[in-house]
C-alpha cells in the first residue's frame, strides 16, 4: 500500500459512483476518509460516515466535492443520501485556515465567498490533466450515446465536432477510427491547422451556418450558445445532436425539440458511462493536487 496520503484525513462530501472508486483508490494510498451523503452507499468499509458537511469541517485536512459542482442554490447531488448537503457561506465559514477545496466546478458566488474568506478553491475540471483523461469516457460515453439514438452508422456518417478543446479533440480522433467523415469546428488558427494536420474536415465557427445541414451528428462540446434558433433551421431535421458541454450546454433545447431535432444533453459522461474509470482518474490526479497544498503539517488533524 503506497502511503502518499497517510495521516491525511479528507472529506469527501457527496457525489456518485465514481466517488465511491475514488475513495477505494485514496484508501489505498493511506487516506483517512470521512464521508458525507454516503449512507446508502455499498462497500464503505474504513470510511467514517457522517450526516452532515458541518460535522466533518472541522476533522478534515481537505474538501473533496463532486466534480459536478453545486446547483445556482449550493446543493450538492448526492446519490447515495436523502438528505440536502448545501455548499453555502454558512459551511465555508467553518473551514480551517489553510483547508483546501477541491470541487469540479465553481459557480462564481462560491468563488467569491471562498475569495473573500481565504479558502484555497481548486475547480478541478478545469486542470489539463483531468479534464484530458476524462475526455475518453465522455467521448466513448458520447458516442455510445448517438449509437443508440441513430438509425444510421456512425461509420460513413458526416459527423461535426462543435470545440476543438481537450474533449473535441478526443471526440474527432475517435469518430475518425470509426470511419465518419469528421469535421471539426473552431475559431482558433492552430486548432484548424492541427485539425487539417490529422486528416479531418475543418471549420471557423463563422462558416458553421452556412455548412451545417451536411451534418447527421453534431457533438457539442461549448457551454455557450452556438445552436441557437437561426443555426438550427438551417440543420438537417434528421440529425442528432450530442451535447456534452457543462451546464447549461450550447444549444436551445426546447427550439429544437419543437422542429423535431433530436437533441440529448450529457454533461458529466464519466461518472454516468465510466464510473471505476472516472474515480481512478481522480484517485491519481488527487494526490499531488492535495499534498501541494498541504505544504505545511502544522494543521493536520491527528487520527482520533
Amino acid at each position: 500500500m503506497s502511503a502518499g496520503l497517510a495521516g491525511i484525513r479528507l472529506a469527501v462530501i457527496g457525489g456518485d459512483d465514481r466517488e465511491i472508486y475514488m475513495i477505494r483508490e485514496l484508501q489505498k494510498q493511506g487516506a483517512y476518509i470521512i464521508g458525507v451523503g454516503f449512507e446508502k452507499a455499498p462497500s464503505m468499509d474504513g470510511v467514517e460516515l457522517l450526516s452532515s458537511p458541518m460535522e466533518v469541517i472541522g476533522k478534515a485536512d481537505a474538501l473533496l466535492f463532486p466534480m459536478y459542482g453545486t446547483d445556482e442554490s449550493g446543493v450538492v447531488r448526492g446519490k447515495y443520501t436523502d438528505s440536502t448537503i448545501v455548499l453555502n457561506q454558512e459551511l465555508l465559514k467553518m473551514v480551517k485556515p489553510n483547508v483546501p477545496l477541491f470541487i469540479g466546478w465553481a459557480r462564481p458566488a462560491l468563488k467569491s465567498a471562498a475569495k473573500m474568506l481565504e479558502i484555497p478553491i481548486i475547480e478541478v475540471a478545469n486542470l489539463d490533466q483531468v479534464a484530458i483523461l476524462n475526455s475518453i469516457p465522455s467521448a466513448e460515453g458520447a458516442i455510445q450515446m448517438a449509437m443508440e439514438v441513430s438509425e444510421i452508422t456512425i461509420h460513413g456518417s458526416q459527423s461535426f465536432v462543435l470545440g476543438l478543446g481537450r474533449c473535441g479533440w478526443t471526440l474527432a480522433r475517435m469518430l475518425n477510427g470509426i470511419g465518419a467523415s469528421v469535421t471539426g469546428v473552431a475559431r482558433r488558427p492552430e486548432d484548424l491547422a492541427r485539425g487539417l494536420e490529422m486528416g479531418i474536415n475543418v471549420l471557423h465557427f463563422g462558416e458553421l451556418e452556412e455548412k451545417i445541414q451536411q451534418a447527421e451528428f453534431i457533438f457539442n462540446t461549448v457551454p455557450k450558445l452556438i445552436l441557437d434558433k437561426t443555426m438550427l433551421d438551417q440543420m438537417n431535421k434528421d440529425a442528432i445532436i450530442i451535447d456534452i458541454a457543462s451546464s447549461p450546454g450550447g444549444m436551445d433545447f426546447d427550439y429544437a425539440k419543437s422542429l423535431g431535432i433530436r437533441a440529448l444533453l450529457a454533461p458529466g459522461l464519466p461518472g454516468k458511462v465510466a464510473p471505476k474509470t472516472a474515480g481512478k482518474i481522480l484517485a491519481q490526479i488527487y494526490p499531488q493536487l492535495i499534498l501541494r497544498h498541504l505544504t505545511t503539517n502544522d494543521h493536520l488533524t491527528p487520527e482520533e
